[in-house]
């Protein structure tokens, strides 16, 4: 692997909250955002558990933001050291992708004109999910005289203003450890941290105030020489043991024992044992390569190892965007990802999925439907969690209704169950599992089909589609015919059900009431389902009257830096033919077998030049990269796919400070996959129709089919 660092050799403070999300490190348990370890003025330090929900006004309930592990502060003489004071003569800082490990170095002049070199690195272990390390390596160039460095646990911390926390115990370990422990205060779940400090020749002395239990190391230093210091953590929630206090204990006591040196060697082991499935390399087109591997790395510590009550929120687990809420963004743009290179996580989140049922079934009953409706937004239960008012740009509030019309999403969870199935064979998964998904999403649908008798076609009235531009539509092209996909393959599956395990299937039929005239009523909603088109051009209608809204040129709009949502107004908006991102070409891309290249270029031509590309939605562009290079317009691809890459890396929305975009992380993968390598997934197996961009010289990555591994190695 060679093109493996992000790097910065500056620091900006106006630029400072994006790079604490450039730079988040984690293991699939857990994320923390890339602050420094001796704070910052204004830092947005933030650790954040998979599954550590607590409540919230008006966002219901939000991840609770763990104490900052990585916390570590260095005072050399009187003086602390701080970017913002005294000089600094030299600064580096790189994430290594390959391991996982962040590091920065500082030459740092003090107030009193003392200089020394600070090398920091810190690791969130992928070999044991509950350990982390911090390491300090302090030399003087030409202060003679004492330093210490102290290490804490702060345990109050706030979700922007809220405190999730409160206090339950700290106290002391045998080996100069301390242990916090703390409570959430809604859901009422415990954390336990405890933290030890290791440093040669240091004496060692333990602070007990309150909510910052402290381990100090004092030592005397000259110009020349150099201290080591090993800060070691361990963590765990309610969530993992029932007694997070035991937990803790033991597992710092065998951290320490191991030493910070064999800790990190066996995380930097588990990475490459995960590259080795993962990797992808673009030969030619270093930025690419680069933006790629960035984007697999996020996806990759933020996906749930042990644990298949959780899944990935749209910003992962790096801001507080969205507040730890999963959205269609983990089954539509990041599951393809982990079917193909990491079957055994993508697995996690479906199931994620089926434990989320009741929650669905809840959804479809207090909304007057039958079957499982997926919630927009999804925390521990799979309860509705979006916010129903969101404070406006302007004050006042704003009515959000994807909560309660979003729809599609109940058929995009049925989606990724079957990509999942069809890409490894996982046959126990689907009859345990992912039958159920489909035939009770499939229920929700046919309740929720409208039948008109004028017009003797059923109808899907009131929805939002992906498009969040236009609410309130009718008959909306992708939920409408997503809906009739999701109808057609629960009978598919309970056909295949009552062949391969025709016990579960009788199970199923009775405990969701499959009956003959239910399932002859799919029937007829497949049959006779409205999916507005026009059978002259060939053309989709978004949704109902789409074309009869006012046409604009995006053009006339440059340049700007905000969307045009933002700049002609919500309402005003609905009124246009602009997209947030272009529905009908993700219907086409979804389904891409059911539809002709004739009808695909049309739909391509007529929506691209309608959508809000730039700061419309960031879901779009990685999969208008893949539709474009599977039609052969590998030129239109690179621009979409270029653009999307940098989404995070250069900050280019203007809004990573609220996390890392996972979707889009997901979306550069599929681009690259399915759309340069032409990657698909048929009946007789995988096959690849490649056409790389201009420059790419080589195109190498690995698959999973069936259970086993798939080397591809494609050049021009």
């Amino acid at each position: 692997m060679h093109n493996h660092y992000v790097i910065e050799d500056a620091f900006n403070s106006e630029a400072q909250h994006a790079r604490e999300t450039l730079f988040t490190t984690g293991n699939g348990y857990l994320g923390t955002r890339g602050v420094f370890e001796e704070g910052y003025p204004g830092e947005q330090a933030m650790t954040l558990i998979h599954g550590l929900f607590d409540d919230a006004p008006i966002f219901h309930t939000e991840l609770a933001n763990a104490p900052n592990w990585v916390h570590l502060v260095v005072v050399i003489g009187e003086e602390r050291f701080r970017m913002e004071r005294g000089e600094i003569l030299g600064y580096h800082r790189e994430l290594d992708l390959a391991t996982g490990v962040l590091r920065r170095t500082v030459r740092w002049r003090s107030p009193a004109g003392h200089t020394v070199d600070l090398a920091f690195e810190r690791f969130a272990s992928l070999a044991d999910a509950h350990i982390l390390g911090v390491r300090c390596r302090l030399t003087s160039v030409d202060y003679a005289g004492l330093v210490e460095l102290r290490a804490g646990l702060p345990g109050f911390v706030e979700n922007t203003g809220l405190l999730h926390w409160e206090w339950r115990d700290q106290y002391r370990l045998g080996t100069g450890g301390v242990v916090l422990e703390l409570q959430t205060r809604g859901s009422r779940q415990a954390l336990g941290m405890a933290t030890a400090l290791q440093v040669e020749g240091a004496t060692l002395t333990v602070q007990d105030c309150d909510w910052q239990p402290t381990v100090v190391a004092a030592a005397e230093i000259a110009p020349g020489q150099t201290l080591v210091a090993d800060k070691l953590v361990a963590i765990y929630t309610g969530r993992d043991v029932p007694d997070v206090r035991a937990a803790v204990s033991y597992k710092l006591e065998t951290a320490v024992a191991a030493g910070y040196e064999a800790l990190r060697a066996a995380s930097d082991a588990a990475w490459a044992t995960e590259w080795e499935s993962a990797d992808v390399t673009i030969e030619g087109d270093d930025e690419a390569d680069l933006a790629l591997r960035y984007s697999l790395f996020q996806l990759l510590i933020a996906a749930p190892r042990n644990d298949d009550r959780v899944s990935i929120p749209a910003k992962a687990l790096s801001g507080w965007g969205y507040r730890g809420h999963v959205f269609w963004d983990t089954e539509i743009f990041m599951l393809p990802f982990f079917t193909l290179a990491r079957p055994d996580l993508a697995r996690n989140m479906l199931h994620y999925r089926y434990h989320t049922l009741p929650g669905a079934r809840r959804k479809a009953r207090e909304s007057g439907y039958e079957g499982a409706m997926y919630a927009w937004e999804s925390a521990a239960t799979g309860d509705e969690t979006t916010p129903r008012w969101v404070p406006g740009p302007e004050g006042g509030l704003i009515r959000i209704w994807c909560g309660d019309i979003e729809l599609h999403i109940t058929s995009d969870v049925a989606y990724a169950v079957i990509q999942y199935w069809r890409a490894t064979g996982d046959d126990a998964f689907m009859r345990d599992y992912g039958a159920e998904i489909l035939l009770d999403t499939a229920r929700f649908w046919g309740s929720r089909a409208e039948w008109h008798a004028e017009s003797e076609r059923y109808e899907i009235n009131d929805v939002i589609g992906p498009d969040e531009y236009h609410d309130h539509v009718n008959n909306s092209a992708y939920t409408n015919r997503m809906a009739v996909w999701n109808l057609q393959t629960a009978l598919e599956i309970l056909d295949w059900l009552k062949v391969q395990a025709p016990t579960r299937a009788a199970e199923l039929e009775g405990a969701l009431d499959l009956t003959p005239s239910r399932l002859e009523h799919w029937r007829d909603v497949i049959a006779r389902m409205v999916v507005p088109h026009d059978p002259e051009t060939g053309l989709i209608e978004q949704f109902d009257g789409f074309w009869s809204l006012k046409s604009v040129n995006l053009a006339d709009y440059e340049p700007r830096t905000k969307s045009l949502q933002f700049l002609l107004g919500i309402e005003e908006t609905q009124g246009y033919q602009i997209l947030k991102q272009p529905d009908v070409l993700m219907l086409l891309y979804l389904l891409e077998s059911e539809y002709d290249t004739e009808t695909i270029k049309r739909n391509w031509d007529y929506y691209t030049p309608r959508t809000d590309l730039t700061y419309g939605s960031s879901l779009g562009p990685g999969i208008q990269a893949a539709l474009a290079a599977r039609q052969g317009d590998v030129e239109a691809a690179y621009g979409h796919f270029i653009h999307s890459a940098r989404t995070d890396l250069q900050d280019v929305r203007g809004n990573s400070h609220e996390g890392i975009h996972a979707a889009t992380a997901g979306g550069v993968w599929q681009a690259v996959i399915f759309g340069f390598g032409g990657i698909r997934i048929t009946e007789a197996g995988l096959t690849a129709t490649p056409r790389l961009p201009q420059g790419w010289t080589r195109l190498r990555f690995r698959l999973h089919y069936h259970g086993k591994p798939v080397d591809f190695d494609l050049r021009p």
